[in-house]
């Protein structure tokens, strides 16, 4: 994070960004790193965390690697509960609230269309939520090609991720620590719905509350992350899939673990994104692309 705030068109040492920090420094150097910087890079360690941390949840709920908010369609409805907001000249809490309610009615109908006339499978679900995500890209599509011109660039740039504007990172910073303070309790029971429902209820374990936990919980941190930074994808897929390799399979340190590595990955995405084409900045969701494409293959064929 030092790294990154210091990094730009001015660069900075970690010794001037630490007497920032402290309070000293120059003017220009506070505006710099206070104003402009810090706030992006916090934004980017939020959003990483609390997408790296959805889907290690969602992972454990469908018994799959490959689980991820965005395979699933929790993104899509919550970019176009966001974008449905901005359209309408609406803004801060409302556009959280509509990302939110777009995730929640995502999840409601993949797990109600999963459902069916009988009970829902792992596999039947992620087949379920991949058809809904590529539903709502086309809803997403519609919207842009009905929309105002003048308003096409700025949507186009936030569906592929983009974490300059965000300017208000606590509330994201305050919902990740929130999350894991909640979930990591929850790691033993967490570990033991990873091993299948039925031995999870035997051993005492409430699976239909615990699941709606997850999905909700899921949900509301996907709403958070595209509200911030817009459609940013693989951190959620690939971090936690990495962690376990290297630490096993127990949440009680997985989760934690996913705020910090998908924290870390996107801030230092961010970063690329800044400097590779500079003066000019590429959409964060670029990076992550190439960045996470490649590297799940990698892990697919380590571990085939």
């Amino acid at each position: 994070m030092i790294l990154s705030v210091g990094i730009g068109s001015v660069s900075l040492s970690p010794l001037q960004v630490a007497e920032v920090l402290l309070g000293e420094g120059s003017g220009l150097h506070q505006t710099l790193v206070l104003e402009l910087r810090l706030p992006r890079t916090l934004s980017a360690f939020a959003t990483g965390g609390l997408l790296a941390v959805a889907g290690a949840l969602m992972q454990v709920l469908l018994r799959n690697p490959l689980a991820d908010p965005y395979v699933l369609g929790l993104s899509g409805g919550a970019a176009v509960g966001a974008l449905l907001a901005m359209l309408a000249g609406l803004g801060g809490v409302i556009v959280s609230g509509s990302a939110f309610a777009g995730a929640l009615l995502a999840t409601l109908m993949v797990f109600g269309l999963a459902h069916g006339t009988g009970s829902w499978t792992p596999s039947r679900l992620l087949l379920t939520g991949v058809v809904v995500a590529a539903g709502w890209g086309a809803v997403i599509t519609l919207m842009l090609a009905i929309s105002p011109a003048q308003r096409l660039p700025g949507m186009l740039y936030w569906l592929m991720g983009d974490v300059s504007y965000a300017r208000t990172p606590w509330p994201a910073m305050v919902l990740l620590l929130l999350v894991c303070l909640l979930v990591v309790p929850l790691g033993r029971s967490l570990n033991v719905l990873a091993r299948g429902p039925m031995q999870a209820a035997a051993l005492g374990v409430s699976v239909r509350k615990l699941e709606w936990l997850i999905y909700i919980l899921a949900s509301l941190l996907t709403a958070a992350a595209v509200t911030m930074a817009g459609s940013i994808g693989f951190v959620g897929l690939v971090v936690p899939h990495m962690l376990r390799l290297v630490m096993g399979n127990d949440q009680r340190l997985i989760l934690p673990a996913c705020a910090l590595a998908g924290g870390t990955l996107l801030v230092l995405a961010d970063t690329l994104a800044r400097v590779v084409i500079a003066p000019e900045q590429l959409p964060v969701g670029v990076i992550t692309a190439l960045l996470g494409v490649p590297t799940f293959l990698y892990l697919l064929y380590r571990s085939r």
